[in-house]
């Protein structure tokens, strides 16, 4: 019974020509031809540090003629057992292996892998033929950002759309609310996520779904049409910051403020012209610091322009141009305008405390 099942699993690999099946019979073909060159007395072959470089040689037919059998039984070896069937072995070899790589670049293009040991990466989830390489093109466009991986999660039966993007990486997903496969694209370890459904039902639940599940840390952006819908999740979900489109706010202001909208093409722009960035305030300067210290230190030293405050991430309590004598406080998120990202370890919190 243990026989019939052993040759049965033997069976089952030889016949998916498994890198088991293959591993094994090279072995016993490299073996056998070792154990019949060294009976005949081929020990110059047979020795540690020869052999393997001489049967991978002779074996591949590449045959440079630095080592090979000297006696007559010896060359019928070579000639009948070792290159015949070690030539079908090598083949399986390269065979199996351009099916492996293969196997690999057909499950990358067509969003089948598994990401769940990826950390601090960015997700979005949706699909928008225009939109979607925009925002990859803005994200990629910062030059001091954190150099975090981009997944693209999506439900439409398509191949991976930005195969070109050495830092983008595809997802095809059955759902978007699905948790093992929000587990398969490690939501619980992303750093920012972005959700732009094909509609305004599919970001509502996807983001309703993921709240729960991201870290602390973890920033949420969700975009709408309807807002009614992000009122909604806000109300549900305080850790995603919910945008919809300002179309009608825009036009109103061009035409009582012409230029207005290339203003505001430029503060969102990172590919071009000062951009909108933010930071957040650290303990260093909690309590100590009036914001006109602050400006002025942006202003001076690194050529940006504060132009908000708020109380966190999200956005609450945002005041747009504060008082000179506002004191800042620690965990506090200033929004200022620049032509590169402000890193926190590039301002002297110390100079700004001393200054106030």
């Amino acid at each position: 019974m243990i026989l019939r099942h052993v040759l049965k699993v033997i069976k089952q690999h030889i016949d998916r020509v498994s890198w088991m099946a293959i591993s094994i019979m090279l072995l016993l073909h490299a073996g056998a031809t070792w154990a019949l060159l060294h009976y005949l007395g081929e020990s110059e072959l047979t020795s540690l540090v020869n052999y393997p470089y001489y049967y991978i040689v002779t074996t591949s037919t590449v045959g440079y003629g630095d080592f090979s059998p000297q006696s007559e039984m010896g060359k019928w070896v070579v000639s009948v057992l070792q290159i015949p069937f070690g030539l079908a072995l090598f083949g399986a070899v390269l065979g199996k292996l351009g099916q492996t790589v293969s196997k690999v670049m057909r499950r990358n293009m067509t969003g089948e892998k598994d990401f769940q040991h990826f950390t601090d990466h960015i997700i979005i989830f949706g699909w928008h033929p225009v939109r979607t390489k925009k925002m990859i093109d803005h994200i990629l466009g910062d030059s001091k950002r954190v150099q975090r991986s981009i997944l693209l999660c999506v439900t439409e039966d398509m191949l991976h759309p930005f195969s070109d993007y050495e830092q983008v990486d595809f997802a095809k997903l059955t759902s978007m609310t699905d948790k093992n496969e929000l587990t398969r694209v490690a939501i619980s370890h992303a750093a920012r996520v972005i959700i732009d459904g094909e509609d305004d039902n599919q970001t509502f639940t996807t983001g309703l779904r993921i709240s729960g599940l991201v870290s602390a840390e973890c920033h949420i952006s969700a975009y709408f049409e309807d807002e009614t819908k992000m009122e909604m999740l806000r109300d549900h979900c305080s850790n995603i910051e919910c945008t919809t489109s300002k179309t009608a706010e825009m036009l109103v202001r061009t035409m009582q403020d012409p230029g207005a909208s290339r203003v505001q093409e430029e503060m969102l722009s990172t590919l071009y012209g000062d951009t909108q960035f933010s930071l957040a305030i650290p303990a260093a300067v909690n309590g100590h610091t009036q914001f006109k210290s602050l400006f002025h230190y942006f202003k001076d030293v690194h050529a940006a322009t504060i132009i908000a405050l708020a109380d966190n991430r999200i956005g609450d309590g945002m005041d747009l141009n504060p008082a000179n004598d506002i004191v800042v406080k620690e965990g506090q998120i200033l929004h200022y305008l620049a032509e590169t990202r402000v890193l926190p370890n590039e301002v002297d919190w110390q100079q700004i405390k001393t200054d106030a």
